[in-house]
């Protein structure tokens, strides 16, 4: 994986966004640290369908579990 300096990002910013579309690349920015990722719109799909299935396996794993907790006390853990 690419890291570039935000300086640099910005500088040849349609070079660098032509890296990732075109060639795949993911690229770090950052200053010092890193910041930021760019990455393809597919990536960014696949990113979203792991999150969505990690949400789904998670949701199904808590109908599994006994016991319920009543909406009340929920608005009360939440502040509500």
């Amino acid at each position: 994986m690419t890291v570039l300096p935000v300086s640099k990002a910005r500088a040849q910013f349609a070079d660098t966004m032509n890296r990732v579309v075109y060639a795949g690349e993911r690229i770090i920015i950052g200053r010092g640290k890193r910041r930021v990722a760019m990455v393809s719109l597919s990536d960014l799909a696949l990113i979203e369908r792991l999150e969505n299935d990690l949400d789904a396996k998670g949701a199904a794993r808590a109908r599994q579990e006994k016991g319920s907790v009543s909406w009340d006390d929920t608005k009360k853990e939440l502040g509500l």
